[in-house]
């Protein structure tokens, strides 16, 4: 009786995950009409990629807030997204991406080609023990990374079982109550996000930001902190 009720349960937030995710598609097709070059562009959502949730998210904040300056962890679909915009909308910013395979660079390469603005950094795959726990991070990020960005979007490396793509915390170390900033955290539905979520809000806290921060729901969640210039980013 007992398994049988907690698969009652999985079930039912099964069912209710899968909704949130139907209605966040609807929002996110919805977003974009205005925008032919958005609809005309061939996107795998889902899956290892983002899912409708963090692409709504991020549409509406390169729709609204422009950011000149954009870092993503992790080459993938939310890439040729972001280039795309940078080519049709956003035509003066940057976008930095850090990866790790050289051989997916090459693929990837193949079906999508990333417009000027668009940049990727090969570094290399490591792991780091935090906290007693190994987790996957980007060799040399502490160095490569000597500038401040509007937008970071953490989607890489592979996740870790805690404390996953911990390095948004060596890049945020030096952060202050100056800064102006938005960090999306994508897969916040896994333990090890959670971890690195907590303690992220926890030094940016530590270092007299005022932040505020949301979580939006679908098959998969996404993690969103906005200093105060950026604050309305938490009421998608």
């Amino acid at each position: 009786m007992l398994i049988k009720t907690i698969r009652k349960i999985i079930y039912r937030i099964y069912i209710y995950k899968f909704n949130q995710e139907l209605i966040w598609a609807h929002c996110y097709n919805d977003s974009i009409r205005d925008k032919p070059w958005l609809k005309n562009l061939s996107l795998y959502i889902g899956r290892w990629a983002g899912n409708y949730t963090f692409f709504y998210v991020v549409n509406r904040i390169l729709a609204d807030y422009k950011p000149q300056n954009i870092i993503e962890f992790g080459l993938g679909e939310s890439s040729k997204f972001i280039s795309t915009y940078l080519d049709n909308y956003l035509l003066t910013s940057n976008h930095m991406i850090v990866e790790h395979d050289a051989n997916w660079l090459i693929a990837f390469s193949e079906r999508f080609k990333l417009g000027e603005r668009s940049k990727v950094e090969i570094l290399p795959l490591v792991k780091n023990k935090i906290k007693g726990h190994y987790s996957n991070g980007y060799g040399g990020i502490d160095t490569f990374i000597d500038r401040k960005y509007d937008l970071y979007i953490v989607d890489g490396p592979f996740g870790s079982k805690r404390f996953s793509r911990y390095d948004i915390l060596s890049v945020a170390k030096d952060m202050n109550n100056s800064d102006e900033f938005i960090i999306i955290l994508d897969d916040y539905d896994r333990k090890g996000e959670k971890d690195t979520f907590k303690d992220l809000t926890n030094l940016l806290q530590k270092n007299g930001l005022e932040i505020h921060t949301t979580v939006y729901e679908g098959v998969k969640s996404v993690a969103v902190i906005a200093t105060e210039k950026y604050k309305y980013v938490v009421t998608l």
